[in-house]
C-alpha cells in the first residue's frame, strides 16, 4: 500500500522529468542576421516558444519520441524540422535558417471604394464586365465616378472631361509614370486604343478634384493606374466582332537568392470599328484598325532595390472613302432633304511609342519607413492626315403630305460643292 501511494505521488514528477530539450538560433538565409518573433510549436502538442530579439529560442519537447518542430513567421516560409527520439533531460542545439518570401516593393495602401468627394479607388475584376463599345478603360469612368462625361466622341472615344474641363486636362499616370496623351490633330474619329491595357491593370485610383501635389500641375482630374505584380504564370485570350486581345503574365527565379525574381507582364490588343460605323448617315467604307503592344518588366536586385521596365507601341490607321450621304429634316407640312455625292478618301495615321526604366528602393521599414524611387522615360508620337474629299450637294424641298408622290423631290432649294483637301504632318517627342 506504502509503494502504491509513493508511485502516485511521484508519478507527475517522473512524466515531466521525461522532456528533452532543443534550443538554438534562427537566422535569415540571406542576410545570416537573427530573426526575431519567430514561432516554434511541437506538432501535436502545447509546446510553443518564440524567438527573441536576436533571434535565439529554446522549446521543451516530450523526450522518446519522435517529434516534428514548425518555425513559423510572416514574411518567411515555415521551416520543418523532424526529430528523432531523444533520451530524458537531453538538450540538442540546432540552429535553422529560414527563407524570406518574395518581398513585394511596391506599397499597396487599402482604402474604401470612395476616400472622399471625387476620390475613387477601385479593382478590375468587376470593371472589366461593363459593356462598351470602344473597348478603351477610361469609358468605365462615368460609371464610377461623380463630375466625369464622355467627350465629344462619344462612346467610341477614349475621350471624357471633368466637370465641363477639357479631355487634354486629364493627367494618367501607370505604375508612377506620367503618360503622355497625344494631341490629335482632329479628336474624335482617330481616337484608337488608349495606353491602359484592363488585362493588366491590379486597381486604380481616380480623383477629380483635391489630388495631392506630388500628380504634378493644376489640371482637372487624375488617373492613377497599378499593373499587376505576378507571382506565377497567367494568360487570357479575347475575340469579338470588334477585336481581339491576349495578355501573358508570370515570374521566374533568376539568381542565387529566393528574391531575385523576374516578373514579366506582356499585352497586345487590336480593335476595328468598321461594323459600327457602316450605320452613319454618310455611306462609304469605314476602315479603321487599332493595335498596340506594351509590356511591364521587373527584376528584384535585392531586398531592397527593384528595377523596372515599361514600353508600349501604339498605331492607329482610319481609312475612309464615302459614297454618298442622304438626310432629311422637317414637319408634317414642309419637308426638305439634303443628298450628296463624293468623291475621294482620307487616310489617317498615327503612331505612338514610350519607355520608361525605375529603380525602386524600399529599406528596412522599421529603420528607414520612407522609400524612394527614380524615374527616367521617353515618349515619341507621329500623326500624318491626308485627306482630298468633293462633296455635291443638292438641297430639295420633298412631298410630305400623305397619298401618291409622297417623299418625292418637288423642288430643287440649291446646289452645292465642296472641296476639302489637307496634308498634314506634326511629329512630338519628349523626355
Amino acid at each position: 500500500m506504502q509503494v502504491n501511494i509513493l508511485y502516485v505521488i511521484f508519478l507527475p514528477f517522473f512524466i515531466f522529468g521525461q522532456q528533452a530539450t532543443v534550443f538554438g538560433i534562427v537566422r535569415d538565409i540571406d542576410s545570416n542576421q537573427g530573426v526575431d518573433f519567430v514561432t516554434i510549436f511541437a506538432e501535436g502538442t502545447k509546446n510553443v516558444a518564440e524567438s527573441d530579439l536576436s533571434g535565439q529560442y529554446s522549446i521543451k519537447i516530450a523526450s522518446n519520441t519522435k517529434t516534428k518542430l514548425i518555425f513559423s513567421r510572416i514574411g518567411y516560409t515555415d521551416f520543418v524540422l523532424e526529430l528523432n527520439p531523444l533520451a530524458d533531460g537531453v538538450k540538442r542545439n540546432i540552429n535553422i535558417k529560414m527563407v524570406p518570401k518574395s518581398l513585394d516593393l511596391e506599397i499597396t495602401v487599402k482604402a474604401g471604394r470612395i476616400e472622399d468627394v471625387g476620390n475613387v479607388r477601385e479593382e478590375v475584376t468587376e470593371l472589366k464586365l461593363l459593356p462598351n463599345a470602344s473597348g478603351n478603360f477610361e469609358s468605365v469612368l462615368p460609371s464610377i465616378a461623380l463630375g466625369v462625361s464622355s467627350g465629344s466622341g462619344g462612346e467610341l472615344s477614349s475621350q471624357y472631361n471633368v466637370r465641363g474641363g477639357n479631355y487634354d486636362e486629364n493627367l494618367v499616370y501607370v505604375n508612377d509614370f506620367e503618360i503622355f496623351r497625344p494631341q490629335l490633330i482632329r479628336g474624335g474619329q482617330q481616337e484608337g486604343l488608349s495606353f491602359p491595357n484592363i488585362d493588366l491593370i491590379r486597381d486604380l485610383e481616380f480623383s477629380s478634384g483635391g489630388f495631392e501635389s506630388k500628380y504634378g500641375d493644376k489640371m482637372a482630374s487624375v488617373l492613377d493606374i497599378r499593373y499587376k505584380r505576378p507571382e506565377e504564370f497567367r494568360a487570357s485570350v479575347g475575340a469579338s466582332l470588334l477585336g481581339a486581345s491576349i495578355h501573358l503574365e508570370g515570374s521566374k527565379r533568376l539568381g542565387a537568392n529566393a528574391y531575385n525574381k523576374f516578373r514579366y507582364l506582356l499585352g497586345a490588343r487590336y480593335k476595328s470599328n468598321a461594323y459600327l460605323l457602316g450605320s452613319q448617315d454618310i455611306k462609304g467604307e469605314y476602315v479603321p484598325r487599332f493595335s498596340d503592344i506594351q509590356a511591364f518588366l521587373s527584376y528584384d536586385l535585392s531586398k531592397t532595390l527593384q528595377l523596372g521596365f515599361i514600353s508600349n507601341f501604339n498605331r492607329s490607321v482610319y481609312n475612309f472613302v464615302p459614297s454618298s450621304g442622304k438626310s432629311k429634316t422637317g414637319n408634317f407640312s414642309f419637308q426638305i432633304e439634303l443628298n450628296t455625292s463624293f468623291e475621294g478618301l482620307e487616310k489617317d495615321e498615327f503612331t505612338y511609342g514610350m519607355s520608361g526604366l525605375s529603380l525602386t528602393y524600399v529599406p528596412e521599414k522599421r529603420k528607414y519607413p520612407l522609400y524612394m524611387k527614380w524615374l527616367v522615360s521617353a515618349y515619341r508620337a507621329n500623326e500624318d492626315e491626308k485627306f482630298d474629299i468633293i462633296g455635291k450637294y443638292r438641297l430639295s424641298q420633298i412631298e410630305a403630305n400623305l397619298g401618291e408622290g409622297t417623299g418625292e423631290e418637288v423642288a430643287v432649294l440649291g446646289l452645292g460643292t465642296q472641296h476639302v483637301n489637307a496634308r498634314n504632318f506634326f511629329v512630338q517627342y519628349g523626355l
